[in-house]
């Protein structure tokens, strides 16, 4: 069974972007724009094994996402992208965040 990463974003389709450019690794990509959203991917796949959000989304509502993930399921990571690399940058930072915590 594939590890299951929910990417999260500020536009629907997140997860389809990301998933295009790093279609090479084992895993199932799952996607979220919203806190609604978020906590049905969570309650609906048990097997996600981090979560990954991006930096678009302000900053008031990736804390109050941490506080959704983090209360739904503690047992799971949640990493930040950083602004610095732009939109860009998504695809390389999740690359790294999966390869580290998932699959080493």
């Amino acid at each position: 069974m594939k590890p299951v990463i929910l990417l999260v974003g500020r536009l629907p389709g997140v997860d389809e972007t990301v998933a295009r450019e790093l279609q090479d690794m084992p895993v199932e990509w799952l996607g979220a724009h919203d806190r609604d959203e978020v906590a049905r991917q969570l309650e609906a796949e048990p097997a996600i094994a981090c979560v990954v959000m991006g930096a678009g989304l302000d900053d008031r509502i990736r804390g109050e996402l941490i506080g959704v993930i983090a209360s739904r399921r503690p047992d799971i990571t949640i990493h930040l992208k950083d602004r610095a690399s732009g939109p860009g940058g998504m695809a390389d930072f999740v690359r790294r965040v999966v390869a580290a915590e998932v699959l080493r």
